[in-house]
């Protein structure tokens, strides 16, 4: 459900009896995936397609993980991540209350809590989540950790869609639902996608922050709307700044 709108709400306005962010339909249209509208020469998504797609550890007949805990400060609060020696089990979002101030707040990601044995995965993760807020065009230099969770071995719908969205939805596109579900194989899975989309429990690395309703409202995010508009808007101006 969209937001509603309020003269606080920086970045969008009250267009044709829908909340919208001015010029966010018009944004995601150039940058909302069709046929053939893969990377683009010259910014900051097209530079994203050479990066390296994680895999997912099998550890069946082994003894049960040991799980690893860090907390990360970030612009948009604190990120909770999970992990092991094999892999990435969770990142848990805060939810946002209020946008962070100023049309580009501080850029920040630093270890809060779990520096102490910290596995290859985790170490993966805070670079590459660092890089994310501070310097996205980093990025593309950096391995995606390792994903060490059920969901994501399994061979299943979900599983397809949260890859298919990994490997195809570059950094300042946007896809709709329905999209997805077309580029995972199901054109008539849209609401299933949106399943997905809640079960993602990698979130910003697998970026279901990018799938969008088709008439151009952001729609629902498990980080919360303020959270998903957010780091569309992130996105957006570095898409900008590249461009100069």
């Amino acid at each position: 459900m969209p937001l509603e709108t309020s003269p606080e709400q920086p970045w969008w306005s009250q267009v044709g009896g829908s909340t919208q962010s001015p010029g966010l339909w018009a944004w995601h249209n150039r940058r909302t995936l069709g046929s053939g509208a893969a990377g683009r020469g010259g910014d900051l998504s097209s530079t994203m397609a050479s990066r390296r797609v994680p895999k997912v550890k099998s550890t069946k007949g082994e003894s049960q993980c040991k799980e690893r805990r860090m907390a990360l400060l970030t612009t948009v609060g604190k990120i909770e991540v999970s992990g092991c020696e094999t892999g990435l089990h969770e990142i848990k979002l805060p939810k946002m209350s209020l946008l962070p101030s100023g049309a580009e707040s501080i850029a920040t990601c630093e270890v809060y809590e779990g520096t102490e044995e910290m596995t290859e995965p985790l170490q993966q993760c805070m670079g590459w989540l660092y890089a994310y807020f501070c310097e996205p065009a980093r990025t593309e230099t950096l391995p995606v950790p390792a994903f060490h969770h059920p969901l994501l071995q399994q061979d299943s719908f979900t599983s397809k869609v949260l890859w298919t969205l990994l490997r195809d939805v570059k950094f300042g596109e946007a896809v709709s639902y329905k999209r997805l579900a077309d580029l995972a194989g199901n054109s008539r899975a849209a609401r299933a996608v949106g399943g997905a989309m809640r079960s993602n429990p990698i979130p910003i690395i697998i970026p279901c922050h990018r799938v969008i309703c088709s008439n151009g409202q952001s729609g629902n995010y498990g980080g919360g709307n303020l959270m998903k508009e957010w780091l569309l808007s992130h996105e957006k101006l570095q898409q900008e700044k590249a461009a100069y």
